[in-house]
């Protein structure tokens, strides 16, 4: 079983880079027409089949007076396989493959079935259902309500499963067109996580420095 801290962190984790698969991957065009629908983002979703971007993050946290500053990348490929790599303050990573996920920190590795932890199973089988255009599983676990338009849109999620809401209270995601530009993130007890995210076109180096 996961140890509860742990949990918590990957859960944080896990939600943003969920998040930038169901709305930030690069090279998505934007769909036709003036009102942008979920179901018309989930048919281009399904065009994309892999992508990389480069982050950087602000997580207020109660009782500090400063924010928490991060950023690396976020990577994906299809059908089942994502990750965030963190450079810095220090070197850390989370994969996600199939019904495992390994997480490495301080030079040790350690890796954990999906399926021992809920709230885990719940978050990374909704982000596949983002990653295959599968609008019913995304709003199986999480109740969605899209703003604005193509050209300026925002997303707020909040957690249908019982489970996965007893950690993260909502997530708004702004964006324009097929790109997203932030994602706001609230978790039960007042922390609060807002990442800005940088796209990378194909080819591009993610270790170039992440822009602020």
């Amino acid at each position: 079983m996961l140890p509860v801290v742990e949990r918590r962190r990957c859960l944080h984790r896990l939600v943003q880079v969920g998040a930038w698969l169901a709305l930030g991957a690069p090279g998505v065009a934007s769909a036709a027409g003036p009102v942008f629908e979920l179901p018309e983002l989930m048919a281009l979703l399904a065009r994309q089949r892999s992508g990389e971007a480069r982050f950087t993050e602000l997580r207020h946290v109660q009782g500090l007076d400063q924010p928490l500053e991060a950023s690396g990348t976020l990577s994906f490929a299809a059908p089942d396989r994502f990750s965030r790599q963190t450079l810095k303050p220090r070197p850390e990573s989370m994969v996600v493959e199939g019904n495992t996920l390994t997480v490495q920190r301080s030079g040790r590795s350690r890796s954990f079935a999906l399926d021992a932890t809920p709230e885990l199973v719940a978050l990374v089988e909704a982000v596949r259902g983002t990653l295959t255009g599968n609008a019913q599983t995304l709003t199986r676990y999480f109740r969605t309500t899209l703003a604005g338009s193509a050209d300026k849109w925002t997303l707020d999620l909040v957690p249908a499963d019982s489970r996965l809401a007893g950690q993260v209270r909502s997530v708004r995601i702004a964006g324009q067109q097929g790109a997203l530009y932030s994602i706001e993130m609230l978790l039960v007890g007042g922390d609060r996580s807002v990442m800005s995210i940088e796209p990378l076109p194909a080819g591009a180096s993610a270790s170039a420095p992440v822009r602020p």
